[in-house]
């Protein structure tokens, strides 16, 4: 064994040794023996801060509206804010449909409500669409805005509306550590940084919208290849924020509560709202897939997107969506896959499709980690309950296994390419691919069983995952 202690190791025996009662006698003081060994251990790690668990949890979530036709209350809201300029962002193919023209239609609607129209949004966004996005909204003097589209354009909006509130500040001053100079807090937006190949984004309390607006005749034009990645997405939300790291468990805790990351671990409100999302999910999106003028599935999908939103909003995602980053922004210069359905010259894989990819094998390798909410989510997959006999007497040892099946039979069902060789990864890209998930620490750190994913140890783990996702 190495005579110098990893320094992540030595917090997690230093935080145990305080926090753990004689095991001989159940007493509550510490032993010399035991105060010994934290000795020794402060000797080691010079110097050492004792690193404490977080001990409570916050529920933050947007103004929400859901209904069949809100979109036309939109130019009121806008209004009732006294805007100096409100800024409509979209892309070019939703500029030409109903969601946009009846937001512009409740825009007009309004006397003396001055608007401004930005419709070149990219999908999957770069840097370089941000800062084109940015420097119109500056240049606009843009006080207000109105995204119309999905996460693409609500994103770009998040960070033009950050940029026109902080003048002075360069894109890279709140991007996340390590790529950038920023610290997570209680809003995110996704980037592709094409120079270094890989996702990650802005996390700032500045990014918190003023209102959602969920409509369901917004979805009514988009094709099934959208309906499908978007429904994947919500699912893995919900199953990664269900199995996130309680947050009791996540370190260090915040010496202000301003400090408090939006993704604390699964808690008991995040919960209620993830695991309903996930019923949703499995139960309606496949009808979606065969259906999607099946108005019910679309609604349920609609109120699951924002359920799951609430959840991981306050909980947070982890392995599949940090390793869908370097496998979305990689595919650009590597395999340069195109996904049927999408109305684009580039290559692209969906959002949702690639943080699906690696599903079946990100839960088998967590399963241990709690195994009663794998069961309960394997339950789901299987339309019954934790109680049937064919979930009730899986040895806890094949419980990962099993889920690993079912999820990869959900996907197969929807179509998705069977994992990463179906795509065009190989064997040799999975240093790379294990090199564009390590910066993600937001998620990483969420992750159950990952350990120190920065050390030996957590790249072999991001490395057997990820083997294990190649195909299946």
């Amino acid at each position: 064994m190495s005579s110098v202690a990893r320094r992540s190791l030595i917090y997690r025996l230093i935080n145990a040794s305080q926090h753990t009662a004689c095991p001989c006698h159940g007493c509550r003081s510490v032993s010399a023996s035991h105060g010994g060994i934290v000795n020794q251990l402060r000797k080691l790690a010079t110097p050492v801060d004792v690193v404490q668990k977080e001990y409570a949890f916050e529920v933050a979530a947007s103004n929400l509206r859901f209904g069949d036709g809100v979109t036309s209350e939109v130019g009121m809201d806008l209004k009732n804010m006294s805007p100096r300029k409100v800024g409509v962002f979209t892309d070019p193919n939703v500029a030409k449909l109903l969601p946009m023209q009846t937001a512009i239609a409740s825009l007009d609607s309004q006397p003396g409500l001055a608007f401004e129209v930005y419709d070149k949004v990219v999908a999957e966004p770069t840097e370089d669409s941000w800062r084109d996005a940015i420097a119109w909204a500056r240049s606009h003097d843009i006080s207000h805005f109105l995204a119309v589209g999905g996460g693409s354009v609500i994103d770009t909006a998040k960070a033009a509306n950050l940029f026109t509130v902080y003048k002075d500040a360069d894109l890279m001053d709140f991007i996340n550590a390590p790529i950038g100079k920023g610290s997570e807090t209680t809003g995110t937006a996704i980037l592709d940084i094409t120079s270094q190949s890989f996702k990650t984004g802005i996390a700032s309390r500045a990014l918190k919208p003023t209102l959602g607006i969920v409509d369901t005749r917004n979805t009514d034009s988009c094709p099934t290849a959208v309906h499908i990645s978007a429904g994947l997405d919500v699912l893995f939300h919900s199953l990664e924020s269900y199995t996130a790291i309680p947050y009791y468990e996540r370190t260090p805790r915040p010496s202000n509560p301003i400090n408090r990351p939006a993704y604390q671990g699964s808690n008991p409100v995040a919960d209620i709202f993830s695991i309903w999302a996930l019923r949703q999910t499995v139960k309606y999106l496949p009808r979606v897939a065969k259906d999607r003028g099946d108005k019910e599935a679309k609604h349920q999908m609609l109120l699951a997107a924002a359920f799951a939103g609430i959840g991981f909003g306050n909980a947070g995602v982890h392995l599949c969506h940090g390793m869908s980053y370097p496998i979305s922004g990689l595919n650009k210069s590597g395999p340069k896959y195109k996904h049927p359905g999408y109305l684009t010259d580039h290559p692209i894989i969906p959002h949702g499709v690639s943080v699906a990819l690696t599903g079946p094998s990100v839960f088998r390798f967590t399963a241990p980690s709690s195994l009663d909410r794998h069961r309960e989510a394997l339950a789901i997959f299987r339309d019954t309950t934790v109680d049937d006999a064919s979930v009730s007497r899986i040895p806890d040892a094949d419980v990962g296994a099993h889920l690993y099946d079912a999820i990869a039979r959900f996907l197969d069902g929807l179509g998705v390419p069977r994992g990463l060789k179906a795509i065009g990864y190989t064997q040799a890209d999975l240093p790379r691919l294990v090199k564009g998930t390590l910066p993600q620490r937001r998620v990483l750190d969420l992750a159950p069983g990952i350990g120190d994913v920065v050390g030996e140890d957590g790249q072999e783990a991001l490395t057997g995952i990820l083997e294990g996702a190649m195909e299946y």
